[in-house]
C-alpha cells in the first residue's frame, strides 16, 4: 500500500468531486428503492454533487491510509468509526452554516440524535472497503493520465464553480428560511442596481417551489424548539396527499 505522505491535494480533490457524484446517484436510487419515491438528494443549487459524500470518502480515505489499514476487517472497522464520526460532524457543520438540517435518521431503529444511525455506520464500513481496494487505484490512474497543466485548469474551473455553488445555496436557503419562517422578502428600497438584481433573485429565481423541490427534506427548529418540515410549513405535504386522493 503506498505511503500516505504521497498523497496530494490534486488526488483528494479528485475523490471529492467523484464521491459528491456518485453518491448523489446512489443516494437517489437508494430513496427509491425504500420508498418508490425519485426525489432531489442534492446538497448544492447546481451540478449533480452531495458533498457530504464527498467530504466523507475523501476523509475516509485520507484516514485510512494514515492508520496504514491493509486488511478488509481493518478498513471496515476504521471505516465505520470515522465514516461516522464524519457523518456527523458534517451534521452539526452544515446545520450552523445553512441553519437547516438536511438528513434525519430518527426513523430508524440505533440512531444517535438522529444524525448518525447503525445501519449507515455499516455502509460506511462497507463503501471503505470498496473504496481502498478498488475505486481509489481506478481514480489514481484516471488523474496520472491527465497532463499536470490542463488538470490544473480543469480543477481551478471546478473550485470556481463549487465555491459559487456553495454561495449560492446558502443565500438560496437563507432567503426560503427567511421568507417560510418568518414572512420576510426582500424588496428593494433603493434604486441601486445591485439592490434590483438581488430582489429579481430572490422573488423570481430562489422561490418556495424550486427550492423546496431541490431540497425537500430540510428541516428547522420551530419556536417550541421542534424540528419540522418545511414541506410541512409550506403545505406541500398536504397538497400532493390531496391531489394522490383526486
Amino acid at each position: 500500500m503506498e505511503n500516505s505522505k504521497k498523497m496530494s491535494i490534486h488526488q483528494l480533490f479528485w475523490y471529492f468531486l467523484i464521491f459528491s457524484i456518485v453518491g448523489l446517484i446512489i443516494e437517489t436510487i437508494y430513496c427509491y428503492i425504500t420508498s418508490g419515491v425519485i426525489e432531489s438528494r442534492k446538497g448544492l443549487l447546481w451540478g449533480p454533487f452531495c458533498p457530504v459524500y464527498g467530504v466523507c470518502g475523501a476523509f475516509l480515505i485520507f484516514i485510512l491510509y494514515k492508520l496504514n489499514c491493509n486488511t478488509i476487517p481493518q478498513l471496515f472497522i476504521a471505516g465505520f468509526i470515522f465514516g461516522s464520526i464524519g457523518e456527523y460532524i458534517l451534521s452539526y457543520a452544515l446545520e450552523s452554516v445553512y441553519g437547516m438540517r438536511f438528513w434525519d435518521y430518527n426513523y430508524l431503529s440505533f440512531n444517535l440524535n438522529g444524525r448518525i444511525s447503525l445501519i449507515f455506520s455499516f455502509y460506511w464500513g462497507v463503501l471503505s472497503v470498496v473504496l481502498v481496494r478498488w475505486v481509489k487505484p481506478v481514480i489514481d490512474r484516471l488523474i496520472n493520465k491527465i497532463k499536470p497543466h490542463l488538470r490544473n485548469i480543469i480543477e481551478l474551473g471546478i473550485f470556481i464553480f463549487l465555491c459559487i455553488d456553495c454561495i449560492a445555496t446558502i443565500w438560496a436557503i437563507q432567503t426560503y428560511q427567511n421568507r417560510v419562517v418568518f414572512n420576510k422578502t426582500y424588496e428593494s428600497k433603493t434604486e441601486s442596481i445591485f439592490s434590483s438584481i438581488r430582489a429579481n433573485i430572490e422573488n423570481n429565481y430562489f422561490t418556495n417551489e424550486k427550492i423546496s423541490r431541490t431540497f425537500p427534506n430540510l428541516r428547522i427548529k420551530n419556536e417550541k424548539g421542534e424540528e419540522v418540515w418545511v414541506s410541512t410549513l409550506l403545505g406541500i405535504d398536504e397538497q400532493e396527499n390531496t391531489e394522490l386522493e383526486e
